[in-house]
């Protein structure tokens, strides 16, 4: 295969990283599902009014207890939902600028600056399209920690919710 073919593939290849960057990056993650909110049965005739006001309490007593507030959470995760997807191409533009200036500067020595800018922004967008994917990575890392804290953090507010509500003389399920 001649050089110039070589030199399209790249290219073209650089370009296809460049139009598929901005799609990728924009997927949003998908949120899990809320937990269902637990069954209360006034086991001891207590009223509908009665038990919204024990609710409320036992809500603000397991939120002191365990610091966690998951009206607060679910907000918080809305919306950073919302926030979710990076300005697409940024990392990939930068790589093949990068690559097309030392490619420029390497074509300008061989004869042709043309050809290597052309051959250097190709190798320098993919070059951009690595790092950008090892700073997802890291991203969706913290996001599974953060998700594994914020689950456990739930799970002692439920606890905590559940020995109030039953104190009270609720039924839970």
């Amino acid at each position: 295969m001649s050089a110039s073919i070589l030199l399209k593939r790249a290219l073209l290849g650089g370009v296809a990283g460049l139009a598929l960057g901005p799609a990728v990056a924009q997927t949003p993650q998908q949120a899990p599902p809320a937990p269902a909110a637990p069954i209360i049965y006034p086991a001891k005739g207590q009223t509908a009014e009665k038990l919204e006001k024990d609710k409320a309490e036992c809500y603000g007593w397991a939120q002191k207890q365990t610091g966690y507030d998951p009206v607060a959470a679910a907000q918080q995760s809305g919306a950073a939902q919302q926030g979710t997807g990076s300005a697409g191409g940024g990392e990939t533009a930068r790589g093949a600028a990068r690559g097309a200036a030392a490619g420029a500067a390497v074509g300008a020595v061989a004869g042709d600056a043309g050809k290597g800018a052309a051959a250097g922004a190709a190798v320098g967008g993919v070059g951009g399209r690595a790092k950008k994917k090892g700073k997802e990575a890291q991203q969706q890392e913290q996001a599974a920690q953060q998700q594994e804290q914020a689950s456990q953090q739930l799970g002692q507010y439920q606890k905590a919710f559940a020995a109030c509500i039953e104190g009270r003389g609720y039924t839970l399920k």
